[in-house]
């Protein structure tokens, strides 16, 4: 099981946004725009081809993680022998799977744990566990982008309409933490853009980002 778990982050910390920067233009992302490898930095500092590249990738990781958690545990089960591990099991594993890829995505081992807001990527675990709440998401992001043109008020309130969506799509309990606990990670890491939208000065899409915060200088040796 554990290395399920170790594969879900490893999964989630492949840093997409990172090597299609470096690999198209030869900069580290995170010294531009926002500072985040995400698909929306790369969509500001690189382009609407590459950001999608991104996206797509980045969605990919959280869907891959969950669909090889649910592949791998009937081989669970039928090791388990007599260590109480039942089929009740398997959402549970699919949760901390999907969990896990959120924060490989946004503290990258390949990147010293640094990395994007795992909006992408929890949208891809959502697709795994339940379409239906990922569509919904989707579209709470989508209108929200539509009257605002701000980014990340579309994925704050997206991330906040997960748990509803899943009571509301009567989801297994798993399920349900899953996304109050991953959306409320989402939300946590865009601390930064929630005081800027309280301030006013949040950027619209189209707009430039603000700087990336100044990195720590290093000691030399």
């Amino acid at each position: 099981m554990l290395g399920i778990l170790v594969a879900a982050y490893l999964l989630g910390s492949f840093p997409t946004g990172y090597l299609v920067a470096r690999g198209l233009k030869g900069i580290d992302i995170r010294q531009h725009g926002s500072g985040g490898t995400g698909a929306t930095n790369v969509l500001r500092t690189v382009g609407k081809g590459p950001a999608l590249l991104v996206f797509g990738v980045d969605l990919l990781k959280g869907t891959l993680a969950v669909l090889l958690a649910r592949a791998l545990f009937p081989l669970l089960l039928a090791g388990a022998g007599d260590s109480g591990l039942t089929l009740a099991w398997q959402p549970w594993l699919e949760m901390v799977a999907g969990l896990l890829a959120l924060l490989g995505h946004s503290r990258s081992v390949w990147l010293g744990f640094t990395g994007g807001k795992s909006v992408a990527t929890g949208l891809g675990v959502l697709l795994a566990l339940a379409w239906p709440v990922a569509l919904g998401a989707l579209g709470v992001f989508a209108l929200t982008l539509g009257v605002s043109r701000i980014v990340s008020l579309g994925s704050i309130l997206a991330a906040i309409a997960t748990g509803v969506l899943m009571l509301l799509t009567a989801q297994p309990l798993p399920y349900l933490l899953l996304a109050i606990l991953g959306g409320g990670y989402v939300v946590l890491r865009h601390r930064g853009n929630l005081q800027r939208l309280l301030a006013g000065t949040e950027p619209r899409l189209g707009q430039p980002s603000p700087s990336p915060p100044a990195q720590p200088e290093q000691n030399a040796p």
